[in-house]
């Protein structure tokens, strides 16, 4: 009863404060166990991301106690005459408000639900290797559970205070994808909430077809609210490995050899890399791992082009095998080609390297570098186009200055579900260029938001002009043609999935994919 009492108070503000264009009695009927909240704090909190660079005011958030919630909410917002947007919202990593809902409801995903929860807690089945947890759980959380058994899901995101949903719904990945491809390859089963309100169960063999256009989906067909992630055993300990290159060939022809020994014994567990074309980076971004009495100069190395390539590499291992690890890891570094002088070497736990990201982060919060705007652009590019676009990008258009690290790494296609909603260029290797870049406000203007947005739009343009067929990750168009061209061959499947699982199109519209409709048989927008 008390629930239900704030509820109403909660909705008649509503409507008094934004004049909200929906009968109270649709909300009122929910008997939601969560909380729907007007607190400033929670609507300002879903204003923004952590790339800094849009807000959109949802009307109010739910922080929901079970997955009942989600569907409760979803099917009023179906049913709705007037109808609504929801946005599901994890951590807020989004880069361009693709989990915000103007004028509608975020539904708080991440964080406490405030009352009798029934979310799922992480449950671990050691016999069968796998974890259920809730959607909005954080890959952080997952690992502590899975820890207690010792097992581990098999793929990443080099951070891990992002939530299971949010990065399932665009692939996740990291430096293991090479191997055990991204996550969405690596989950048996989902429970979701599709934007008619439905509470389904997933999986390759049941509903199939939900399964296959969630994963990867921009969370165009629904709210996951389970997961079912893949376990191995964890290992102990890592080998952490930088070596440089000044000749880009090399570099990628290395990182291709080692990306092709996937599903060997023999290889590394982790390949990923990074372009320095800023004197101060390599010794600034995670500098704990270089020694500052030994700084590395980028003019001793004879940089084709001013340019700099940091090949990184781990080896998983346990106590057990410690005394032939440096064996193993010297038989691999010996097919390598990198410059002799210039091997970094560290031995840490395998949790401390998978969290390794999260003491960046604290760094940066100690120099209030972190809450700022990250116009972050995310690339698939072509194996046949990558020595191209390392000549008109990093060595042209990036010049010698940028404000954040730039990753590249290659990946296997054939470590990708194609019947997944993800989008990857149509070639065996692709590269992912990552440039993580945070603005500053600090006079200069190559730091500025204004510089390095219109260096994106640079960057894109000169893609397009020279026939580059890159695909963007965490993709951000503002046109159909736009969002038609991204998914080319798949355009037809992703829209008619849409109009099937959300046929309202009501479901995460931040993302400007699909205009939401009032009425489904009319189609009229809003």
């Amino acid at each position: 009863m008390a629930t239900k009492f704030l509820l109403t108070l909660a909705i008649c503000r509503l409507i008094v404060t934004v004049g909200l264009t929906l009968d109270p009695t649709e909300l009122l009927s929910l008997e939601m166990e969560g909380r729907l909240s007007l607190e400033p704090s929670d609507v300002g909190s879903a204003s923004r991301d952590f790339g800094g660079m849009q807000s959109s005011e949802p009307l109010a958030v739910l922080h929901p106690a079970s997955a009942e919630d989600v569907a409760r909410l979803v099917k009023a917002a179906y049913e709705s005459a007037q109808g609504f947007g929801v946005s599901a919202r994890g951590h807020g990593h989004s880069i361009n408000g693709q989990a915000m809902a103007g004028n509608g409801l975020v539904i708080q995903m991440s964080g406490s639900s405030a009352g009798g929860s029934r979310r799922l807690g992480p449950r671990v089945s050691e016999e069968l290797m796998h974890v259920d947890v809730w959607g909005g759980e954080l890959w952080i959380d997952v690992l502590r559970s899975t820890l207690e058994y010792g097992l581990a899901p098999k793929s990443w995101t080099d951070y891990l205070y992002l939530s299971v949903g949010g990065t399932i719904s665009n692939a996740g990945i990291s430096g293991q994808a090479f191997n055990h491809g991204p996550q969405i390859s690596n989950v048996l089963e989902l429970d979701v909430v599709t934007g008619k309100g439905e509470l389904m169960t997933c999986s390759k063999e049941h509903n199939s077809k939900l399964y296959h256009a969630v994963l990867g989906g921009l969370g165009q067909f629904g709210i996951i609210t389970r997961a079912r992630i893949a376990l191995e055993k964890t290992p102990t300990r890592v080998k952490w490995i930088r070596v440089l290159y000044s000749d880009f060939a090399t570099f990628t022809q290395d990182q291709e050899y080692l990306i092709s020994l996937h599903g060997q014994k023999r290889k590394f567990d982790y390949v990923e890399g990074f372009v320095i074309v800023d004197e101060g980076l390599i010794n600034n971004w995670r500098s704990s791992f270089f020694s500052p009495r030994n700084p590395v100069k980028i003019s001793s190395l004879n940089a084709d082009g001013g340019v700099l390539y940091c090949l990184e590499i781990t080896k998983n291992y346990h106590e057990s095998n410690a005394d032939t690890i440096d064996q193993e890891v010297e038989a691999l570094m010996n097919k390598l080609n990198y410059i002799p002088a210039s091997v970094f070497t560290t031995d840490l736990p395998y949790v401390d390297f998978l969290d390794r990201v999260h003491k960046a982060e604290l760094k940066l919060r100690a120099k209030n570098l972190w809450e700022v705007p990250h116009p972050w652009l995310n690339l698939f590019v072509p194996k046949s186009r990558i020595a191209d676009f390392d000549k008109g990008i990093f060595k042209g258009i990036l010049g010698n200055n940028t404000s954040g690290p730039i990753l590249i790494y290659p990946m296997n296609k054939n470590k990708w579900d194609e019947k997944s909603s993800a989008v990857t260029p149509n070639e065996d290797v692709f590269y992912l260029v990552a440039l993580l870049r945070s603005a500053l406000n600090d006079g200069n203007e190559t730091q500025s938001l204004e510089y390095l947005s219109n260096q994106n739009r640079k960057i894109l343009r000169f893609c397009k002009e020279e026939g580059i067929d890159v695909k963007q990750y965490l993709p951000h168009y503002t046109t159909e043609q736009e969002w038609r061209n991204h998914f080319g061959e798949k355009w037809n499947l992703f829209s008619s999935r849409k109009t099937e699982f959300d046929p309202r199109r009501i479901l995460a519209t931040g993302q400007r994919i699909f205009t939401p409709s009032l009425n489904p048989t009319r189609g009229a927008s809003w």
